[in-house]
């Protein structure tokens, strides 16, 4: 059943939908209506579960889903397959989100979010795959800046990173923010999310769909933790001052490094510029830590009108984007993560 006026319902199906193969994103709030959970059989009864679309203007996981779907249209999949199609609205509008809803990947079980709608549908998600006790879980995502590809895990343990590997020797460990996809499944079976490039890029598209395959096909996972992975930790996030304005090119209060996505996945050292101000008092950034602490001053100190990096810092998910910046984050900051 689909979702009437403001009211958000929870699809659920057993059968793709008579053109979901070649569907456009903006097509799918037509076609779906409301967040859908499509059940599919395979030869192996116990489903991989597969999300996308949780941000409405990262399309690849959907384009990665239906290459998959396409090549296994004359036999059957080799595993039983739950997908679950998200952000229908803000897809038809090219958005990562629409004024006045949450983050889609922030209303997961476990998430300090007010109970919304949002939260509710999640909720019976989880639930309803509970009972199917998937394999794995994936949630697949884009990157906005210049990152490469990569997976992330919120549980250092074998099965998890040997899901990450299958993906990228880049593993990304992360506990906060929480309320993710990937956070609410990991109590119930290995997952990872991946963030497959920019939106649009061939290459991501293909990088996912590969992988994807691989997982249906794989019988189980190693239990023993992978050797030739490069494991890092996110040990803070990066908010740009809510009460400021910044800029790429001076004309606001904070003026950010233009080159600032060439940073992404590279040792920054400590005493390297990260941004100019204007005379303020306050802080331009803020900074939280795993425990939700402001640790501004950890990481960075001002020297007259420059904002200084007081130690080196492996940052992720810098963009261009003013739009995503204010949405999400100006990046995440990490180290290298001892096993």
């Amino acid at each position: 059943m689909n979702g009437t006026g403001n009211y958000l319902m929870l699809n659920e199906m057993t059968t793709l939908p008579d053109g979901f193969l070649d569907a456009k994103p903006d097509q799918l709030k037509a076609m779906l209506g409301s967040p859908t959970l499509i059940h599919l059989q395979g030869k192996n009864p116990r489903p991989l579960f597969v999300s996308t679309l949780l941000h409405g203007n990262e399309s690849s996981g959907l384009f990665a889903l239906q290459a998959v779907l396409k090549s296994y249209e004359k036999k059957p999949l080799p595993r039983s397959l739950s997908l679950f199609i998200g952000n229908v609205s803000a897809a038809e509008q090219d958005q990562r989100v629409l004024e006045g809803q949450p983050d889609y990947n922030r209303v997961w079980p476990g998430t300090d979010h007010a109970d919304c709608q949002e939260t509710r549908l999640m909720q019976q998600v989880v639930d309803i795959m509970k009972k199917h006790k998937p394999f794995a879980s994936i949630d697949l995502h884009n990157n906005t800046g210049r990152n490469p590809h990569y997976g992330c895990v919120n549980r250092v343990s074998a099965q998890y990173l040997q899901l990450a590997r299958l993906f990228s020797h880049t593993v990304v460990y992360f506990t906060t923010p929480i309320g993710v996809q990937s956070q609410a499944f990991s109590a119930i079976c290995p997952a990872v999310t991946l963030e497959c490039g920019k939106v649009g890029e061939l290459d991501g598209i293909s990088h996912a769909s590969r992988y994807l395959d691989t997982v249906l096909q794989l019988d189980n996972l190693p239990d023993h933790n992978p050797t030739d992975i490069d494991l890092l930790h996110t040990v803070a996030r990066v908010t740009v001052n809510k009460e400021m304005d910044f800029s790429f090119d001076g004309s606001a209060e904070i003026k950010l490094e233009a080159s600032i996505e060439l940073y992404n996945f590279r040792e920054v050292k400590e005493n390297t510029e990260f941004a100019e101000v204007s005379q303020s008092e306050s802080e331009p950034f803020e900074v939280q830590d795993e425990q939700g602490n402001n640790v501004y001053e950890s990481y960075f100190k001002a020297e007259g009108d420059k904002i200084i990096l007081k130690k080196t810092v492996i940052p992720a998910m810098f963009t261009r984007n003013i739009d995503v910046i204010r949405q999400d984050c100006l990046c995440y900051l990490m180290e290298h993560f001892e096993q």
